[in-house]
């Protein structure tokens, strides 16, 4: 079985982040979403995968992942150009994919038991697809899955009006080859897409049996800057931490701290946990750093209160205030407006920023 990483998309929702990066490489507890991708498809055994890239970011992708020998799998990119629609991301695959089965894994999800059990589902029997699948709260904004009274799949509807049901495709399937005759036969939808429902409803039509895995466990799809967050916050609280870094008396830390062999927390720092440091960042005296924070590398905070938040790296912040629930993109500068007040704040702001002042 192959895998199949879809890295494309424009990522506006998470502008300005995305204006200079790919959404794919955005951090989570200081690793860049797509290599949770890249260890999920390599615990189920996985180790030929095929990156379908976008016309956004790519040379961003190939750099981080190279051939995948640092991670232990065998990478071939694949450009899809614009994006089309998951199916579409899927066809260009075909060459790839051959006449193996393979799991297509959307890039921008975190999902906490991977998909080593969806795949040894689809094993099990004779099945065209794959899908994984869990509840929410707002079906309309998702593909929907109806299922009769012995779970078996249905119907698949993108985006309903009425949701049937609240079982929602997550991003994680498994495929025979046949999806590609499937993805043949379709027309774009209303958004001009060619969507993977559709392709997965015409196997079913076709007589193809639809294996349905519900996940347990949380799963994040990582495209709004709250997500990030929320991601941030359920990884930092799952994974082992380790404290490798210097530690100065005078220093206080409590909780589980990730703190990178080169970085150091000084004399007066407060670190609270779950907490990730990356590497060559100082946390100077003066510092609260709260739980469910991640600083990227090559940072400095001095004098400030963070918490429940992410800075990305590359980044000084000075700012006398308390700072929280925030997304802070690379190089972003952060300093106190104390000697400005009362004559009012000097801000650069991008597109589709949010500030609270």
């Amino acid at each position: 079985m192959k895998g199949v990483l879809l890295s494309g998309g424009t990522g506006s929702r998470l502008r300005p982040i995305t204006h200079t990066g790919p959404k794919q490489l955005v951090p989570v507890a200081n690793k860049p979403v797509l290599e949770y991708a890249i260890e999920d498809l390599k615990a189920a055994g996985i180790t030929e995968i095929g990156v379908v890239l976008g016309n956004k970011g790519r040379e961003a992708i190939q750099e981080l992942l190279g051939d995948g020998s640092e991670y232990g799998v065998d990478i071939t990119y694949i450009v899809q150009g614009n994006p089309l629609g998951l199916a579409h991301a899927a066809g260009c695959a075909r060459d790839f994919v051959g006449d193996d089965d393979f799991v297509m894994y959307l890039g921008d999800n975190i999902l906490k038991s991977g998909v080593t059990n969806l795949v040894e589902s689809f094993e099990a029997g004779d099945y065209g697809a794959g899908i994984a699948l869990q509840e929410v709260d707002d079906p309309q904004a998702f593909g929907i899955v109806d299922v009769d009274d012995a779970g078996n799949v249905t119907e698949l509807i993108e985006k309903p009006d009425d949701p049937p049901t609240d079982l929602a495709l997550i991003g994680m399937y498994v495929f025979s080859p046949a999806v590609f005759d499937a993805i043949d036969d379709l027309e774009p939808s209303w958004r001009g897409e060619l969507e993977i429902t559709d392709a997965i409803q015409h196997l079913l039509e076709g007589g193809r049996e639809i294996d349905s895995h519900v996940v347990t466990g949380w799963w994040k799809d990582t495209g709004k800057p709250e997500d990030i967050l929320h991601a941030n916050r359920l990884v930092l609280e799952d994974r082992d931490l380790e404290t490798a870094g210097s530690v100065e008396d005078g220093a206080e830390i409590n909780g589980r701290v990730e703190l990178a062999a080169s970085s150091t927390i000084e004399d007066g720092a407060v670190v609270r946990g779950p907490v990730s440091i990356g590497e060559e960042t100082t946390i100077k005296s003066g510092t609260y750093v709260g739980p469910y924070t991640s600083i990227g590398a090559h940072s400095t905070l001095e004098n400030v209160h963070i918490e429940n938040s992410v800075v990305i790296g590359d980044s000084t912040i000075t700012a006398s205030g308390r700072i929280v629930d925030s997304l802070l993109g690379r190089s972003a500068n952060v300093e106190s407006a104390d000697e400005l007040l009362p004559e009012g704040r000097r801000l650069v702001v991008g597109e589709n920023s949010q500030l609270k002042l």
